[in-house]
């Protein structure tokens, strides 16, 4: 299955039923009087948060989505049926967007979690609703409204506390393979992992956190160089970021030209990223000199002039990454009791994810806007294939939530 994270729908909530228009007519009954009845409510369109569903395929194929009406009220003062809701499941993290408005409409982040995004149409009212003690005899009914429509697109954006990030070939894919049950593609040359990969890292009983792996980052990942700009936007929902680097590169690219041109890709895609908590993992230790290994760490933390965290790490020979999930869990609970003790530091935390979100969004329509403009001017560069995802694939990777 491949993995879609984002998709244009349109929605159409169901139209109110009219109301009736009759009069009691029985035998032997000489005085009848208005009997027409309501008609029912337009049925609405509900996204709901399932529990089972991954990515958005499905709206790919599917783009019209539309509720049922509401019956037209009968005699007798019966009332015309309700139309059903539509429910649209959803995976956990999307988006809800407006395209029209370009509004917000939702964010849905928890497992069955409703957002009514097509409000049905209210019905209509029969005769009886207009008898009074000087119209005895009302001919007026109104007509149900008209449900509301809505184009929409669905952004899918991984939930995770820790993201990692580097360039391709870090090692990210490994040391997520060595420290939960995910086990995405690992292999021997660049940009191996093509999609987000989740995996669940149990620190203790009752105890864990959720880590993101996106592909690798290159120089010019901020204007579509590489798969960068596809998925630099799931970052923005996590709270701690590892940046994974290879200490043994295979080709000329330095540790420290590695750290410093990730960290600028950052910064170009979102400031407020940029300023999140930051560890650096250096990877691959296993492939130097054990004798040398401490020294060419530190001189790379003396010359990024680096002051936070930094761990030592061999993903392939999970050496390393104890005290690595342990810190990460220990700084996770800090941060989730002080958040739950002090509400300014709740809104503080949320004020900053809405602006990472906002920040992403307007590097990508920028982006996109550009891509237009080349292609109209008969130009194309490396990326201009961004959101191109319906190419029949059958090599396209999974998107893998493990545990």
């Amino acid at each position: 299955m491949k993995f879609v994270d984002e998709a244009t729908i349109a929605v159409e909530a169901g139209k109110g039923g009219n109301g009736c228009l009759s009069f009691r007519r029985e035998k032997y009954i000489p005085k009848g009087g208005p009997d027409g009845g309501d008609g029912g409510d337009g049925g609405s369109v509900i996204l709901v948060v399932g529990e089972s569903i991954n990515t958005l395929i499905d709206y790919q194929f599917t783009r019209h989505h539309r509720a049922e009406s509401g019956e037209q009220g009968r005699g007798r003062e019966c009332t015309g049926a309700k139309g059903e809701d539509l429910y649209l499941q959803v995976p956990i993290g999307t988006t809800v967007f407006d395209v029209d408005t370009e509004e917000v409409l939702g964010d849905l982040t928890e497992i069955d979690q409703e957002l009514i995004v097509s409000q049905g149409g209210f019905h209509g009212l029969g005769n009886t609703r207009y008898k009074s003690s000087t119209n005895r005899s009302p001919r007026q009914t109104s007509k149900g409204s008209e449900g509301e429509s809505r184009n929409l697109r669905l952004e899918l954006k991984v939930l995770a506390d820790v993201g990692l990030l580097g360039m391709p070939n870090a090692g990210k894919s490994t040391l997520i393979r060595s420290i939960s049950a995910a086990k995405p593609k690992v292999a021997n040359y660049p940009f191996t992992t093509l999609v987000p990969n989740l995996g669940v890292v149990r620190v203790q009983a009752h105890k864990s956190f959720v880590v993101a792996d996106i592909p690798g980052l290159i120089e010019g990942a901020a204007e579509g160089a590489g798969l960068g700009i596809r998925f630099l936007k799931h970052l923005v929902r996590t709270r701690l970021l590892l940046h994974v680097v290879d200490m043994a590169p295979y080709d000329d690219v330095t540790p420290e030209h590695a750290v410093r041109a990730i960290a600028a890709e950052i910064e170009k895609f979102s400031p407020t990223l940029a300023s999140r908590e930051r560890w650096l993992v250096l990877n691959k230790l296993d492939l130097l000199p054990e004798a040398q290994q401490k020294e060419i760490c530190a001189q790379l933390v003396e010359v990024l002039d680096w002051k936070g965290p930094v761990y030592n790490i061999s993903a392939i020979k999970s050496e390393g990454l104890k005290p690595l999930c342990h810190d990460i869990m220990t700084w996770i609970d800090a941060r989730n009791e002080a958040e739950a003790e002090d509400e300014v530091l709740a809104e503080t935390e949320l004020a900053l994810k809405m602006q990472m979100q906002h920040e992403a969004r307007e590097n990508i329509e920028a982006f996109k806007l550009a891509r237009t403009a080349r292609r109209r001017a008969g130009v194309e560069q490396e990326g201009d294939d961004f959101d191109d995802f319906d190419d029949d694939d059958e090599d396209s990777a999974e998107f893998i939530y493990a545990e």
